[in-house]
């Protein structure tokens, strides 16, 4: 099947693919901003340059498109060529070996970023573009998303400390040794 653009065409269309602010990204900013979670915008100096940063609790989320990322591809052969289209990601019909190769490449490169992440201790969280769509899906999705996150912040609070429940005294003790 051929292009029904010209490259020139072609060219113009992809250069205005943006890489920062897309609307899956403003709108998961949106919702954390008004659930209250302050963050930063594509830290550079960590591995990915993850869409949004809590620095302060070590959360880093991404926000992948389904197409750029391969959501749920699969690859019966584990052979980057044999990549298989998903219902949210579909491989185009013109030039297939070299958009599977981009794809495998981006996820290998997401995996290591992921781990190189890990690894540093930050909790790695990705929000998929498909899982936006649809009302009642977003709202779902934003709503685990801030469950998820503040779990997180409630167990960075717990110390590595027990607190034995035979010396726990209670605030309101009875007095009598100061009478």
């Amino acid at each position: 099947m051929t292009d029904k653009l010209t490259p020139k065409q072609r060219h113009k269309c992809m250069s205005h693919i943006r890489a920062k602010n897309t609307k899956p990204e403003v709108l998961v900013r949106k919702w954390l901003w008004k659930d209250g979670f302050r963050y930063r915008l594509y830290v550079k100096g960590l591995p990915g340059s993850p869409d949004i940063v809590i620095r302060k609790y070590k959360i880093a989320i991404f926000i992948n498109g389904c197409f750029w990322h391969g959501h749920d591809v699969s690859s019966p052969s584990g052979e980057p060529e044999d990549i298989i289209s998903s219902t949210c990601c579909k491989i185009p019909k013109t030039r297939t070996d070299f958009w599977t190769a981009k794809i495998a490449r981006n996820r290998q490169r997401d995996a290591m970023n992921y781990y190189r992440l890990k690894q540093m201790g930050w909790t790695v969280l990705v929000v998929w573009e498909c899982w936006l769509k649809g009302k009642e899906q977003r709202e779902q999705t934003l709503k685990a998303l801030s469950y998820r996150i503040n779990s997180l912040i409630i167990d960075s609070y717990k110390g590595p400390y027990q607190i034995e429940e035979d010396n726990i005294q209670e605030a309101a003790e009875e007095s009598e040794q100061y009478l």
